[in-house]
């Protein structure tokens, strides 16, 4: 039988597959539906390797959720350099566009936010990498005189999740409709009112 420590080339696939195949679950079932059998079963190994590489199921669905939240936001914080903070939402409203509400990405944020009020761990992982990606956005807006450019960040933070969370609700809330009201928001923000857009 193949080496399956964590070291090894073999170990570190099963790892790979183990979080991505958790990552999955978490959307398809909810974060408290998936089991080290179901785990084991979806990833095509032994139940026993789950523990073997992970100190228990809890630690495992951890790692899955925030290396995916980590690189959703990492990816997103690269599409904000060198924008304005006009430009910075338009980017931002445009690539939520990608997420229904009801898509595996939407779900498994959700599914953390959630868990994350139960399981402190994952709290303070979560909480670490939000505050990291909003003093992304804070000094965004500071380069730019934003007023209060962490109180503002923090809303406009707020209000992206919210949009997801209502576009299960509400399929048409796109970017072509919320774009204008941020606009506005930020245009009174700045002091730098205009004429009303298109």
């Amino acid at each position: 039988m193949p080496n399956t420590h964590p070291g090894t080339d073999r170990g570190r696939e099963v790892r790979r597959r183990l979080l991505a195949t958790a990552a999955e679950l978490i959307a398809e079932l909810g974060w408290t539906a998936v089991s080290t059998r179901v785990l084991a079963a979806r990833a095509g190994v032994r139940p026993g390797l789950v523990h073997y590489h992970f100190a228990n199921l809890p630690a495992l669905l951890r790692e899955a959720a925030m290396t995916d939240v980590r690189r959703l936001l990492a990816d997103t914080e690269t599409g904000l350099d060198g924008l304005d903070p006009e430009r910075a939402v338009a980017e931002i409203l445009t690539a939520l566009d990608a997420y229904t509400g009801h898509d595996p990405a939407s779900l498994l944020m959700t599914e953390t936010f959630l868990a994350a009020t139960r399981d402190p761990e994952l709290h303070r992982e979560l909480r670490a990498a939000v505050h990291d990606f909003r003093r992304r956005v804070t000094d965004l807006l500071a380069r730019h005189r934003v007023p209060e450019p962490a109180a503002t960040a923090a809303v406009l933070l707020a209000a992206f999740d919210g949009i997801v969370i209502h576009k299960a609700l509400d399929p048409a809330l796109d970017a072509h409709r919320t774009l204008p009201v941020f606009r506005r928001l930020i245009a009174a923000a700045t002091g730098d009112e205009t004429e009303e857009d298109e």
